[in-house]
């Protein structure tokens, strides 16, 4: 049920299987809520071990049962949807969509709504997201195209630099700056975005929605910035399988490619995604080349050239979580 109260902040977390991940990042975000009207929803969807009970148990043992409350999907629902699920279940100005695998930097809260306050356009503002030695991740970046297909299965310098422009990661930079779209393991969200876009779009089980929905807000009039100034860690890879796979170039779940094949149906249509699936097997022509002549490894997902074709017939097709198996070997 929905929370009549008005929050100035309500923080969105999403659990499935990371207990300890979810209680670290509530440890370090509770402390820096307590001079803000604020709530925190945790999101479990539908974890398969005893995250609930664990998350459960340690709300009321720190007597946090009036901050944070936590909310049982009967399904998983991904990124997309959990997050939808928070968001519905409580009233407020700003919403912070903030990962399990984070912790959050002192004043890092503050920071962000002091920016988000700062001009009616400002819809969405993220953090600098960090490893836990401080060294900055990128997460800030520019649209996906079918030419930024082409540049990242290629891994060229030449190809990188005649095409500079359409390259999807944007430099770090430690001065406020605007991006086209950025991460969503940490951001926060202006109700009014919500009001004017909808939610995020839960077509998308994991992986795009982040991009899909910066380029509607884009659309819609909205800036994005991001605030260095306001720091995070990101343990990468702690809240989903995708990272580590592709750092072992092992082949990806079958959701990240169906997400993919649904940001560029929404974007451009089939057109828009056949020409990114070719501009993708051009570049690995290139980097397949550089392969064979032996001054190269493999950058690539295992049959990462197949899964773009079969996991797209149908981009619109809303991911259930009984496909994840489906090309799993």
């Amino acid at each position: 049920m929905r929370n009549s109260v008005l929050y100035r902040l309500c923080v969105v977390i999403i659990n499935y299987n990371t207990a300890e991940l979810t209680i670290n990042c509530l440890e370090s975000l509770i402390p820096q809520l307590s001079n803000i009207h604020s709530k925190v929803i945790v999101v479990d969807n539908a974890s398969t071990d005893s995250s609930r009970h664990e998350i459960t148990q340690w709300i009321n043992d720190n007597a946090h049962t009036d901050i944070v409350n936590l909310v049982e999907s009967p399904t998983n629902q991904g990124f997309s949807g959990g997050n939808n699920l928070g968001v519905k279940h409580c009233k407020a100005s700003y919403y912070l969509l903030l990962n399990s695998d984070t912790i959050v930097r002192d004043s890092a809260i503050t920071k962000l709504l002091k920016m988000g306050d700062s001009g009616a356009d400002i819809g969405l503002v993220s953090p600098r997201l960090e490893s836990p030695d401080g060294k900055p991740q990128k997460s800030c970046f520019r649209c996906f195209t079918p030419i930024s297909e082409l540049i990242d299965a290629a891994r060229t310098g030449p190809i990188t630099r005649l095409f500079q422009r359409y390259d999807v990661p944007l430099p770090v930079l430690d001065i406020p700056s605007y991006p086209e779209w950025t991460s969503f393991a940490c951001v926060l969200i202006k109700a009014d975005v919500f009001q004017d876009i909808g939610l995020l779009d839960d077509g998308y089980f994991m992986y795009f929605e982040d991009a899909s929905f910066c380029c509607l807000a884009r659309k819609r009039g909205w800036s994005i910035v991001n605030e260095p100034a306001a720091r995070v860690i990101h343990l990468r890879g702690g809240s989903s399988p995708v990272k580590r796979r592709a750092a072992a170039r092992e082949r990806l779940p079958r959701y990240y490619y169906e997400s993919r094949s649904r940001y560029y149906y929404i974007q451009s249509g089939h057109a828009g995604l056949i020409t990114a699936n070719l501009l993708w097997m051009i570049g690995r022509s290139i980097s397949k080349a550089r392969e064979w002549v032996g001054r190269y490894d493999r950058h690539v997902c295992r049959s990462q050239w197949r899964d773009i074709w079969i996991n797209w017939l149908d981009p619109m097709r809303p991911y259930t979580i009984k496909d994840e198996g489906e090309n799993a070997k």
